[in-house]
């Protein structure tokens, strides 16, 4: 979104009409505006905001330009931004800061809230417990739902969601759930408990966000409680936080696919010395097993000299047993992403990428064999060896790639280590193996 004309009027210092300006925008690209600034504008931008939107433009900043913020605003300002913030986006917030940040924060709230955040701040990075807020409507199901619908009009304005309310007994164990829908629809004297669902799908304060996001996908949730080993409900985790979660998975996914070890961090915002630590260890281990194909070319070294024209096509067939094999394995590891495909489910794949690999390698084989013995001339024999380790790597690289990320899933790693670089590395390793013993056998070489 361009913000040229706001920009216009903050440089030229009509703080009148950009405060008008600014109020006309939508959160989130109030949000963005001022994430473009530089620091001493976006401080002033900030401080034209109304009140009663600086806490929820707040919440969209990013975590450096909160600290900014932070930093710079006076306490009172602070605290004030702090209580009128949703708890999970305070928490979020917290986790992000540095410690005088954060220490500034606690010795301003009550103690109750301080051991509240304490508490919430010591959950395991992506579990339900980091990501759940307290904000929700919680009833008792002897209430009548004229008494529910009173008690969501005197505390609603607090919480993060009201389409969906949470009913629990005395020891705050959770009972049931029931929508606002059927609260307004229902006669004002009916019981609470007499129109709840009993069947509810909750998490546990230290199940993991991948799996949380996985029964959101499956039952297009708007929210879903979290309860602790005791089943007392302690929170509720809401989409905006699980769209969220998606986003950070799916980057996770891309980065170790491409053989990157994970960061949040922003792109422009990464230090080139830590992008550099991210990138070098998977490097160095591919590196390393790169090895092995140049010990099997030194093995067959002689079968090399003997027929000089097997090395012309050496990058041909390890590029296209690297490519069949990534395309197999990005396919499988994007299907476990989106739960199509269990470990129980390895022989059907193994099956269906053999079907596919047949067909593929068919297809590259005869336009092969067409190219090296009709248009350049070569060999029937030196032909015949070629495609035919074409056909057996294309082969072998649809089966590695479609099981490799299944044998991982089931030993606990994530499928996505096992995508286009460690695939490749290995099947570069066996086409050669394929191809310089079809080579000594066709063409007779005496190794």
């Amino acid at each position: 979104m361009a913000f040229e004309d706001i920009k216009e009027l903050l440089a030229a210092k009509r703080y009148v009409e950009l405060k008008e300006r600014i109020k006309e925008l939508q959160i989130p690209d109030i949000a963005e505006f001022i994430d473009e600034l530089d620091t001493k504008n976006a401080i002033i931008a900030f401080r034209l905001l109304p009140k009663e939107i600086a806490a929820d433009v707040f919440s969209y900043l990013s975590s450096e330009r909160q600290g900014e913020i932070s930093t710079l605003v006076d306490e009172k300002e602070l605290i004030e931004i702090m209580n009128d913030l949703f708890f999970d986006d305070k928490i979020d917030f917290l986790e992000e800061m540095p410690a005088n940040v954060v220490k500034r924060i606690l010795r301003n709230v009550s103690e109750a809230e301080r051991n509240l955040i304490n508490h919430f701040l010591k959950y395991p990075d992506n579990s339900a417990g980091s990501l759940m807020t307290i904000e929700f409507v919680d009833l008792k199901k002897e209430m009548t739902v004229r008494d529910a619908l009173e008690k969501i009009r005197r505390i609603g304005r607090d919480r993060e969601i009201v389409y969906t309310c949470y009913v629990t007994d005395a020891w705050r164990r959770l009972e049931g759930i029931v929508s606002l829908k059927e609260l307004v629809l229902a006669s004002p004297d009916v019981k609470v408990e007499d129109i709840m669902t009993t069947d509810v799908i909750y998490v546990n304060t230290y199940d993991d966000q991948e799996d949380i996001a996985d029964i959101f996908k499956k039952y297009g949730f708007l929210a879903m409680p979290v309860v602790d080993q005791e089943k007392r409900l302690v929170g509720i985790i809401t989409i905006d936080d699980i769209v969220d979660v998606i986003e950070q998975e799916n980057t996770e996914d891309f980065q170790r696919i491409a053989a990157i070890q994970p960061s949040e961090i922003e792109y422009l915002e990464a230090n080139p010395v830590m992008l550099a630590r991210k990138r070098i260890v998977w490097l160095m281990i591919l590196m390393i097993s790169a090895t092995i194909s140049g010990y099997i070319i030194r093995r067959y070294q002689v079968a090399i000299e003997a027929v000089v024209a097997l090395t012309a096509f050496i990058p041909m067939l390890m590029d296209t047993g690297g490519n069949a094999g990534s395309q197999s394995s990005v396919t499988v590891i994007r299907s476990l992403a989106l739960g199509e495909l269990k470990f129980t489910d390895i022989l059907k794949v193994i099956r269906k990428e053999l079907l596919v690999s047949i067909l593929v390698g068919l297809g590259l084989t005869c336009v092969n064999f067409i190219r090296i013995f009709y248009l350049e001339g070569y060999d029937l024999s030196i032909t015949l060896t070629i495609s035919l380790t074409l056909f057996l790597t294309v082969v072998f690289a649809k089966f590695i790639g479609g099981t490799l990320p299944l044998l991982a899933k089931k030993v606990g790693l994530d499928p996505a280590i096992m995508a286009s670089p460690l695939i490749t590395t290995i099947v570069d390793a066996v086409s050669l193996v394929i191809y310089f013993s079809l080579a000594v056998r066709i063409l007779h070489i005496v190794v």
